[in-house]
């Protein structure tokens, strides 16, 4: 391990590991490396640590990464530890515990067993065989299945063994989308496949929407066995088969036919086997393009339909509109195959610089009855600024109208994680700025009202609009849901947006009044002709002191270490866009589950867990009563302060110092921040008071500014489309042409 490790583990800077070398004799001399860049013995580490008091502050996750990257490529370890994951999540975090706490050669004779009682569902996995030399790698997952979950451990798992194994370029799909897309399939969907299912997150959701037979097949074996792993933890009592394979080339489950199809495919692949597969019978719709690749996974997955099932996949853009797939586009909407189309916001799911598309569709059934309409959703307008909380024009558009509610690499599952440096719950992390219940009830009020009664359903401008199939079989094929959603101006009601016009002008002036009072100078003092200077402790410290508790939020669909799957719980959840923007708890936490769910209190310090963005001072936010009861979502970490020693806003003002972050992150393009390294200095509680009034003041003016920027910014919007769709007209203006009082030039 380098010295930059050694200081993420001790919770302390590069300097002092700097510093110890060169005062302590003891210190472990280096095993490799260069002069300049030394590598030093794990173990021999941590005994050196463990000897002067030093406790690890590294995440369990962090930890088994290092564990695993000490054993050097090739080793193979990871994949051999799949089984072990399954196993040890149906140990009580004690057991675990006591388990790791074995010498060496009988942890490693344990690790056999317990991975050995695992019912054969890991897809090509050999019998389970460690050796000493693995023995830092089991304790070390031991701890992360005990601390962090069974599912952060096979995700850590299968980055190091696609490092190892694997080009890098696949993606988890975020656990919002795949759960929406899950909620798209009918109520009583039972059987369901994922023919490119990566990491198994959307099998994962569709167990949890009642699904009891799961069918994935992936072309790489490290994801098979994720998603068989997953599943085991996720749905202990589905059917499942998992298989590995090349889906298009080499279907696994030829003469299975399915209730449903959920897939993330991989996108632009020109090997896909046009040449090969051109007479194939599953290409019922037309030949796919040798460039067209997701029009064959479409193909592809409408043959494992039972007449009328149902498929939901997510798709790039230019899918829609292409013209070497004109063709093919036009016989899916003639047959009445293609039901709808939802846009997402960019940086939703990877790749994050484009808006991808759901496609739904539903395999004709003989005789059935015709289909005259496709559903178009624009899902971007609630979220088209969702990053900075900026109402969209489409729904300023709209005032007055009633509300219901680029390429990818890799051929394997695109729901794959990221084979980098990078944990592989990145995406997610991305995806985390996004509103996904909102979203989610958003799309599937206009599905709801559509599926009925296609013919009779009506229209919502600017969100949701059923087009004939007559009008879409035009010499392009556009399926783009913008082109034919956007509301025009025959659906804005001039006076309804008027109306609306003149609110918004007076909330502006009451929020900038708000503002004024909120930046009053308040008698800030220059604390001398230097700096103050204190002692600080981490927060790590203050724990083992009882100073205060650290919690952190269960893994989506997590369930319990032992027993029968818990129900969901539908209640508030508090999520890191939640910390950043000021908001109240945002709705329905569907995945979460009642047996792993942290709920807030009152006086909760709350914690991004990841950082990005420049907006180190939005990273941190204490608890309120509006807070209190939601639960902790994820990439949060809620620190609890013993109100008698700490003082919640001293104690959130200088956890969200940059300074303070900065120090206590690893990472680059996405920042992971660990809290046990984060500091606060050591004052009289009376003094952490004052501090705290200080920090109150400024996260409110804080709030000011934004609530502010976001009225000016929906108020020039709504003026915009009023003005440009011709509903609103300019104001009279003393010496504008036009007006009384106008000179002509």
């Amino acid at each position: 391990m380098t010295a930059a490790e050694i200081s993420r583990i001790a919770g302390v800077t590069r300097a002092t590991v700097s510093n110890w070398r060169r005062r302590h004799d003891d210190f472990p001399a280096p095993s490799g490396g260069t002069e300049t860049s030394p590598l030093y013995d794990l173990p021999a580490v941590q005994a050196w640590l463990r000897g002067r008091g030093h406790t690890s502050t590294a995440s369990p996750t962090e930890e088994l990464r290092t564990a695993l990257r000490l054993l050097g490529p090739g080793s193979g370890v990871a994949a051999r530890l799949f089984p072990l994951v399954a196993a040890a999540s149906r140990r009580t975090p004690e057991e675990l515990a006591e388990l790791a706490a074995l010498p060496d050669d009988q942890l490693i004779a344990r690790a056999e067993k317990t991975a050995g009682e695992l019912p054969v569902a890991v897809p090509e996995a050999d019998p389970v065989r460690y050796g000493l030399d693995d023995a830092g790698a089991v304790r070390a997952l031991l701890g992360c299945v005990r601390e962090a979950g069974a599912q952060a451990a096979v995700d850590v798992l299968a980055e190091r063994e696609l490092d190892e194994g694997a080009a890098s370029g696949v993606y988890q799909t975020p656990e919002g989308l795949a759960l929406l897309m899950a909620r798209l399939l009918p109520a009583g969907a039972s059987g369901v496949l994922d023919p490119a299912c990566g990491s198994g997150t959307l099998l994962s959701a569709a167990a949890r929407q009642g699904a009891q037979e799961l069918y994935g097949q992936d072309s790489l074996p490290v994801q098979g066995q994720r998603t068989a792993v997953r599943l085991l933890l996720a749905a202990p009592e589905a059917e499942t088969a998992i298989r590995v394979g090349d889906s298009l080339r080499a279907d696994a489950f030829p003469d299975v036919t399915v209730d449903a199809v959920l897939c993330n495919p991989p996108f632009a692949d020109r090997d896909w086997g046009h040449d090969e597969l051109a007479y194939d019978p599953r290409w019922s719709y037309g030949l796919p393009p040798r460039f067209e690749s997701e029009l064959a996974w479409v193909q592809h997955a409408l043959a494992h339909l039972e007449p009328g099932g149902y498929a939901v996949m997510l798709l790039p853009p230019a899918l829609a509109f292409r013209s070497s797939g004109r063709r093919v586009r036009a016989e899916l909407i003639r047959s009445g195959a293609l039901r709808a189309v939802v846009s997402l916001p960019a940086r939703a799911a990877y790749p994050l610089h484009i808006g991808l598309q759901i496609w739904v569709f539903q395999r004709p059934e003989p005789g059935g009855t015709d289909r005259t309409t496709v559903l178009f959703v624009d899902g971007e307008g609630e979220q088209r600024d969702g990053a900075t909380g900026t109402p969209s024009a489409p729904d300023t558009a709209t005032a007055g109208v009633g509300t219901r509610g680029g390429s990818r690499p890799r051929r394997s599952g695109s729901s794959s994680s990221a084979a980098s440096s990078a944990p592989a719950s990145s995406a997610s992390a991305s995806a985390s700025s996004f509103d996904w219940a909102g979203l989610t009830d958003r799309v599937l009020a206009q599905w709801a009202a559509f599926t009925p009664a296609p013919d009779t359903y009506a229209d919502e401008p600017g969100v949701a609009r059923a087009v004939p199939l007559v009008d879409l079989l035009d010499d392009v094929v556009d399926v783009t849901p913008a082109r034919h959603v956007r509301a025009t101006a025959a659906d804005i009601d001039p006076a309804a947006l008027a109306r609306r016009v003149h609110d918004l002008h007076e909330q502006l002036a009451e929020q900038v009044a708000a503002l004024a009072a909120a930046s009053a100078s308040g008698g800030w003092q220059p604390s001398g002709a230097s700096a103050r200077e204190w002692r600080t402790a981490t927060i790590s410290d203050l724990a083992r002191g009882g100073a205060l508790t650290v919690l952190r939020a269960a893994a989506p669909g997590t369930r319990g270490s032992k027993g029968p799957a818990a129900p969901t719980v539908d209640r508030p959840v508090i999520t890191a866009k939640d910390i950043s923007a000021g908001n109240p708890p945002s709705s329905g936490a569907v995945d979460i589950h009642a047996d792993t769910a942290q709920p807030v209190a009152a006086g909760d310090v709350l914690v991004r867990g990841v950082a990005g963005g420049g907006d180190a001072a939005a990273m941190t936010r204490v608890a309120d009563d509006r807070d209190a009861g939601a639960l902790l979502g994820p990439q949060v970490h809620l620190l609890r302060p013993d109100p008698a020693r700490l003082d919640p806003w001293f104690l959130a003002g200088f956890l969200g110092a940059e300074d303070n972050i900065a120090s206590a992150s690893t990472g680059s393009t996405l920042v992971h921040v660990t809290p046990g390294r984060l500091r606060v200095p050591l004052l009289p509680l009376e003094e952490q008071r004052r501090y705290g009034e200080a920090f109150r003041r400024v996260y409110e003016l804080r709030a000011a500014v934004r609530r502010t920027a976001d009225l000016a910014a929906d108020t020039a919007a709504t003026l915009t489309t009023g003005l440009t769709a011709g509903v609103l007209l300019p104001p009279d203006t003393p010496g504008t042409p036009g007006t009384p009082d106008s000179r002509s030039a």
